[in-house]
């Protein structure tokens, strides 16, 4: 018999959430020493990454069967939610501050709206368009952009908006966890199997592995690096201690706790919990790492913040005809059943 799918729980998806954004939220705090001794973007990436395959292959042997089951799944998620903001992401902070990296890539949410509205040419919300209206007002802060970006690193601030659009395919992804794959087009039924969360989670670093992998050139590495202590602001830090952070906390907690949250909330309602890793981010570098941000940027950050809250919480249009509903995030199938009202 076909295994059926877990019951959503609110509070433990809250719980699970909370603890991915913290987790998430130490990553660029952690890494930006191993950079700054050495290492590129890149090897501190394919480091996480292939670390954390290593810990999760028990789970990558039981489900087996899931690459063949899912196939898009698993390489959108490797591609996109680990490979695009992962790289990205840490390519971001080594040349920019860790908080302001993180703000930046928090705009996620709203750009997509804009896409969906300029590109599309479909209709968003008024609370939607808000939202997306203070998180740009509140990027324009953050790097300062009546200063010449404030002397941040053009390619610095690009590479952070790519991240943003990586960041809200995760979340998109992430959504099919815990449930059996939708209804396909002239299908007679349902695959009811669930996709287990930490098996996406594992397979999803597999795939950003490999793509590591060929881009890093990891046999180049300098692995002198881990032989000794790193400067983290003011103290100096074993190497190995930070890459152990990286690799367990920051990857296999945040990503497998992450996945597993959206299964029982969705991907508008873990989006807003999880903007806690920007500011989980931005305190741990200003008291770490010693970036401090100017008093625009701390307000630009709260924008951003306030804006993607307002942008993903804000109601979509409904209907009770079939066919695709657009959300804050994407186009989705309709259910066939009335789902918990969680946003």
């Amino acid at each position: 018999m076909p295994r059926t799918a877990r019951t959503p729980n609110r509070l433990t998806g809250l719980v699970l959430i909370v603890v991915s954004a913290c987790a998430f939220g130490g990553s660029g705090t952690a890494a930006k020493p191993l950079i700054e001794a050495g290492l590129t973007p890149l090897d501190v990436v394919w480091l996480r990454a292939t670390g954390a395959v290593l810990i999760l292959l028990p789970v990558l042997i039981k489900h087996r069967d899931l690459p063949r089951r899912r196939p898009g799944l698993v390489l959108g998620f490797g591609l996109f939610a680990v490979a695009g903001c992962q790289g990205l992401s840490f390519a971001s902070l080594a040349l920019i501050p860790v908080g302001v990296a993180l703000l930046i890539e928090y705009l996620g949410p709203p750009l997509l709206l804009g896409y969906i509205r300029l590109v599309q040419r479909r209709k968003v919300g008024r609370r939607a368009a808000l939202g997306a209206l203070l998180a740009v007002i509140g990027l324009c802060c953050v790097v300062q952009i009546w200063s010449g970006l404030g002397g941040l690193n053009p390619w610095g601030v690009a590479l952070g908006l790519g991240a943003a659009f990586c960041q809200v395919a995760y979340f998109v992804l992430a959504e099919d966890v815990g449930s059996g794959s939708r209804k396909k087009r002239g299908a007679s039924r349902t695959d009811e199997k669930p996709v287990d969360a930490i098996a996406l989670s594992a397979y999803g670093l597999l795939v950003g592995s490999i793509v590591f992998t060929a881009a890093s050139r990891p046999w180049d590495i300098d692995w002198s690096v881990f032989g000794h202590d790193v400067a983290m602001g003011g103290r100096q830090v074993p190497a190995l201690l930070l890459l152990g952070w990286v690799i367990v906390v920051a990857t296999v907690v945040a990503y497998v706790t992450g996945v597993a949250a959206v299964s029982h909330l969705s991907a508008q309602v873990a989006g807003v919990v999880a903007c806690l890793e920007a500011v989980v981010g931005t305190v741990l570098a200003w008291v770490l790492l010693g970036e401090h941000l100017a008093l625009p940027q701390v307000v630009g950050g709260l924008l951003v913040l306030l804006g993607a809250g307002i942008a993903q919480t804000s109601a979509g249009p409904s209907t009770p005809s079939e066919g695709p509903v657009l959300t804050e995030i994407g186009v989705e199938p309709l259910p066939a059943v009335e789902t918990p009202a969680l946003h």
